[in-house]
């Protein structure tokens, strides 16, 4: 692992559920060490989250590929002192408590730095660790109910949607913490320091609207559903419906694109219209019209003939056969040894030279307990008795 980028880093994650596990999923791709630390016979709860393969959650095993697990008892003192034994060596610790859970438990960044002044420990929260909301509990729908992002998705005249995909958890913290966490590692090899790192989802999710902050920071004006500028408010950028009941993604936003497909369509006379704001609904109900008319992959044959911007409304069955997703590497399986042959979601980032590697399959629960405390000198007798005593 030495030879891959974060070969040599060993990361204790404390996180379950989604930001977390995303963020330590990235970092295990490229090599470093993560160990799990779990709860003695529960674990991490998206392991038993339906539908299963056989005992363990799909979800599950497409975020925990590249880790170990180890059951670790972080109410007791016991449990405590193996965790700083575990951090004493440890580059990167990363918690997904709320505010306050991990200084009770005495794992908090001031207690490990006096253990490990060189550790990074990245704390995922929604609101982050300060501020009059830090205490709140939440969910992604909250965090992006809060950013402004719900409110400006959806129908004009119709009611907010709620997005198919979670924005908060994996952008607003999963991305922000695995960014995080690696320029606090670039700033130790200066410093020979680690730091603290304060991930908010509701941060993260702000940082998403400069296309929408950038207009409102100027004039002032308050998009509300369906009138941005990529989520309504044109028909050059919009879904439509075909023939065959399928749905079609048209994206033809810069004016080139847009002459094309209007020509085709002999409709010249529309190029000068396609940001004219009194002339959306005319336009939009010309394209239903007109793409109601022939199938779905017809549609998409054509955008590509005439090279403009659309494309399919994929269903996941489709998406994961799709020969360009095959092509890049986006779905592949991996031998479980008790599980058999599981699928997993391909690497997003492709290095050229030390590239993403899918080395071990993801744990079951307490699978390495006993290899990574040997190593860290527990007899075979000690072993037996933190297991009586519900600490592993």
């Amino acid at each position: 692992m030495l030879n891959m980028p974060l070969g040599g880093i060993k990361v204790l994650d404390l996180t379950r559920l989604l930001p977390g596990p995303f963020c330590s999923l990235l970092l295990a791709d490229f090599g470093a060490e993560v160990i799990k630390i779990e709860q003695p016979g529960q674990g991490d709860y998206i392991r038993w989250y339906p539908p299963l393969v056989k005992d363990t959650s799909g979800i599950f095993l497409l975020l925990n590929r590249n880790k170990k697990s180890l059951t670790l008892n972080l109410r007791t003192e016991k449990g405590r002192e193996i965790f700083y034994r575990l951090a004493q060596e440890a580059d990167v610790i990363l918690e997904g408590f709320r505010p306050g859970v991990a200084k009770k438990l005495g794992i908090d960044y001031e207690t490990v730095q006096e253990i490990n002044p060189r550790v990074v420990y990245c704390s995922v929260s929604g609101y982050g660790q300060d501020g009059p909301y830090a205490d709140r509990p939440g969910h992604d729908i909250n965090y992006i109910g809060y950013a402004g992002v719900l409110g400006i998705t959806g129908r004009a005249r119709g009611t907010p949607v709620v997005p198919g995909v979670q924005i908060a958890d994996i952008g607003g913290g999963a991305l922000m913490a695995a960014i995080g966490v690696l320029l606090a590692l670039m700033a130790r090899r200066h410093t020979g320091k680690g730091q603290f790192v304060d991930i908010a989802m509701l941060d993260g999710v702000i940082s998403w609207l400069p296309t929408i902050a950038g207009g409102f920071f100027v004039d002032g004006a308050v998009p509300g559903l369906g009138e941005t500028r990529l989520a309504g408010r044109y028909a050059c950028y919009e879904v439509y419906q075909t023939k065959d009941g399928g749905f079609i993604s048209l994206g033809a936003l810069e004016p080139h694109f847009w002459e094309k497909l209007c020509r085709y369509l002999n409709k010249e006379e529309y190029i000068k219209w396609q940001f004219v704001d009194e002339k959306q609904e005319e336009l939009r109900a010309f394209l239903r019209e007109q793409f109601l008319l022939r199938d779905r992959d017809e549609w998409v044959a054509i955008f590509q003939r005439i090279d403009t911007c659309g494309g399919p409304v994929y269903n996941l069955a489709e998406v994961f056969g799709d020969p360009h997703v095959l092509h890049r590497q986006m779905v592949f399986e991996m031998e479980h040894p008790r599980l058999g042959k599981i699928k997993q979601l391909g690497f997003p980032i492709k290095l050229s030279a030390t590239p993403a590697r899918a080395r071990q399959v993801p744990p079951d629960l307490g699978e390495h307990t006993e290899e990574i405390l040997t190593k860290l000198g527990y007899s075979k007798e000690e072993l037996a008795a933190l297991r009586r005593e519900g600490i592993i």
